[in-house]
């Protein structure tokens, strides 16, 4: 961890490159990184752990095997995805922001990012799936839960 680091200097700018380089490396910030990164930023752990908990693309845990990203965007709402995130929450016994208990699965929040011809639409590992329906929906989780993610 140190390595990633190492060129760092005590700046707000230099906290964001860093959790992005540690998550990048780990595919998370690991809580150990915590203290390494206030010593070497010169800052507090409250500190980066606001930093993290402030921006929902650092994580603190390891992702899910598989993710689901549910489009909260305005074209996408407007098109019914509430109803494909709440079946998606039902089928898979989560609610957002949350992974199954085998990590198999994650669902997660992301904003609009300007593939508005697909809503509503989900991203399955980052590929984009709509416009999807609910039905589509239900059997994409039921299909995602038999093979465990």
């Amino acid at each position: 961890m140190e390595q990633l680091l190492t060129d760092l200097k005590p700046a707000d700018a230099d906290l964001l490159a860093a959790l992005h380089r540690i998550q990048e490396a780990y595919d998370y910030v690991p809580p150990q990184a915590i203290p390494i990164l206030a010593e070497k930023l010169h800052t507090t752990p409250a500190m980066i752990y606001g930093a993290i908990t402030f921006y929902s693309e650092i994580r603190l845990e390891p992702p899910a095997r598989t993710t689901i990203s549910w489009c909260s965007g305005p074209a996408c709402r407007l098109k019914g995805s509430e109803n494909i995130r709440r079946a998606l929450e039902a089928v898979l016994g989560i609610g957002l922001e949350e992974s199954t208990s085998d990590k198999a699965i994650g669902l997660h929040l992301v904003q609009c990012d300007g593939t508005c011809a697909l809503a509503p639409l989900i991203r399955l590992d980052g590929r984009p799936i709509g416009p999807l329906t609910v039905s589509e929906a239900i059997r994409l989780a039921r299909e995602l839960k038999e093979k465990g993610g």
